[in-house]
């Protein structure tokens, strides 16, 4: 969707929202209580491969899941914040704890809990069907909707410009 690619250069780390990012935005409500997500297996693909050649992933996410933790760790992720209320806060303290300077990571995010993260990052990523007003601040649109591979094409357009994909 987005007109122009971003010089990718300077990008080591990925920070991901979880809900309409990693997911749809679909969530399943059973009768338990139990509520489930569909993740897509590109992006997992694409998360693990990231991590093998080196890059940092992390998570912020608003709401806490076991099943969203669980899915998280089997791709090798292990700075997951789940249940976060502030995530500004949350991800300079990432940042300031793994030693990376923001104008090094990509923030994909799709509402507005992500909108101040994402003022906060070197290069703001959104999927294609995020809320308008993250679209309008974002440096790259996915042609991907979120849950449908946006992940994946980020980091493979990261990687690609590193000749590691």
């Amino acid at each position: 969707m987005s007109k122009y690619l971003p010089d990718f250069s300077a990008i080591t780390t990925f920070v991901f929202d979880v809900d309409g990012v990693l997911t749809d935005g679909t969530m399943l409500a059973f009768a338990d209580g139990e509520q489930v997500r569909a993740f897509n297996i590109k992006d997992g693909y694409a998360i693990k491969h990231a991590l093998k050649r080196g890059y940092k992933v992390a998570i912020i996410s608003g709401r806490n899941e076991v099943g969203v933790r669980r899915r998280l760790e089997s791709l090798d992720v292990e700075d997951i914040f789940l249940g976060i209320d502030n995530k500004l806060d949350v991800f300079e303290n990432y940042l300031y704890m793994q030693e990376v300077d923001p104008d090094n990571v990509i923030y994909m995010g799709d509402d507005m809990p992500d909108l101040e993260v994402m003022q906060h990052c070197g290069i703001a990523v959104c999927p294609a069907d995020a809320a308008t007003d993250i679209l309008a601040i974002s440096d790259y649109v996915t042609n991907a909707g979120g849950g449908k591979g946006a992940v994946r094409e980020i980091i493979e357009l990261v990687m690609k410009q590193h000749q590691e994909w």
